[in-house]
């Protein structure tokens, strides 16, 4: 495998899984953080950083079993994680198939499908329509700047995430989760997260205010503490 990765520390594992369109970098603040207490491994997800280019679409599971191949070449097993947005995605997808996390922070974590409204609806069918005809114009009018920025390859993948609701993967998580949002977040909403803590038994939610969606950089101390607080 091609790993992008950055390690740093010792003792026990800490993995961090970022967010779609970052970097393993994004996590600066809480490797710079957590390397004195943890061997701290930050990667980047194929298709994003210096990772392997996709060869072809990937789901949510996909990158699961990505992640699961990734932590057994580097023999990392147990490991605590800390995983934004998309990497919340991943990280309940593998959490889902067992106890392979032992404690997970899960920050502004996507996964969640909204109820669709009728404007919604009724935008999808257009998009729909207008494609047959002028695929490009479509692409271009209907196509978020996030989706436009995207290669073939990984626009298909990126429908295949997008279009995926893990409440019922959650509900099959089995070990301690923190949930953490920021009060600000349009993304992936306080509500969202309520609904990942309903479907997780036991698990904690912390949401921090005048934070957005990027909650461990909008206010790093708070939320490294906050995490620090949960692995121990």
């Amino acid at each position: 495998m091609k790993l992008s990765y950055i390690q740093k520390g010792s003792g026990k594992d800490l993995v961090m899984l970022h967010g779609y369109l970052a970097t393993k970098e994004s996590f600066y603040p809480q490797i710079e953080y957590f390397s004195r207490f943890y061997r701290v491994t930050a990667l980047d997800f194929p298709g994003f950083g210096q990772a392997e280019e996709l060869t072809g679409p990937y789901s949510v599971g996909d990158y699961a079993d990505w992640l699961t191949r990734a932590l057994k070449e580097l023999e990392i097993e147990s490991p605590f994680v800390i995983a934004h947005s998309f990497g919340g995605r991943v990280a309940v997808k593998c959490l889902s198939r067992g106890n392979c996390f032992e404690r997970t922070v899960l920050t502004g974590c996507a996964g969640i499908i909204p109820k669709r409204t009728l404007k919604y609806k009724l935008r999808v069918k257009t998009y729909r329509l207008v494609k047959k005809f002028a695929p490009r114009y479509a692409e271009r009018k209907f196509g978020s700047s996030e989706y436009r920025s995207l290669s073939p390859v990984m626009r298909e993948s990126y429908k295949k995430i997008v279009n995926e609701d893990l409440r019922e993967d959650a509900k099959k998580i089995a070990v301690p989760v923190l949930f953490i949002v920021g009060d600000q977040d349009t993304e992936t909403p306080v509500k969202s997260a309520e609904i990942y803590h309903a479907c997780v038994s036991g698990s904690r939610l912390k949401v921090m205010a005048n934070c957005g969606h990027f909650a461990h950089l909008d206010d790093a101390l708070h939320f490294n503490l906050a995490a620090e607080e949960f692995f121990k």
